[in-house]
């Protein structure tokens, strides 16, 4: 079943790691990985990556990228949104935090910022809006298990 609008904001909202998308250029499967994100109900998307980085350089030369979350329990539910880049600014020591926290345990935050900050080189945060939307909550994986059989 498709999830509402509500439902899919909220969910987009919960801290999973996103698979991100982006056109590869001619010949070549759209790129693909793991990453980082945030998001607000009715705000904008945003991931942060090298301003070097193989994948910001073809978020750039597209103008938009997609993103997908998944869960699998409780119930399995993903949210898949692309939309066009409104936004390109450079990292903020704030930002790197705020994403991190998102993630980590609060006791490893600042190792990581600290790391992340001297280590990862110049980064920029790209703003996404989303424009389109895909959802669905398949119900509980044990929903789909044939009349008597076992649960593990």
């Amino acid at each position: 079943m498709p999830l509402t609008r509500e439902e899919r904001a909220r969910f987009l909202a919960e801290p999973h790691v996103a698979a991100l998308s982006v056109d590869a250029g001619a010949g070549r499967a759209p790129l693909t990985v793991p990453i980082w994100y945030q998001y607000a109900p009715g705000g904008t998307v945003w991931i942060m990556t090298g301003r070097d980085s193989r994948k910001y350089g073809l978020i750039s030369a597209a103008g938009r990228f997609s993103l997908m979350v998944d869960r699998l329990e409780p119930t399995v539910r993903y949210v898949s949104v692309e939309g066009p880049v409104v936004d390109t600014a450079p990292a903020t020591l704030e930002q790197l935090r705020e994403l991190a926290a998102r993630y980590l345990p609060a006791d490893r935050v600042d190792a990581y910022v600290d790391f992340a900050w001297t280590g990862h080189g110049e980064q920029v945060v790209v703003h996404m809006r989303p424009e389109r939307w895909v959802s669905s909550d398949l119900g509980g994986v044990s929903d789909y298990a044939p009349e008597g059989a076992a649960s593990a």
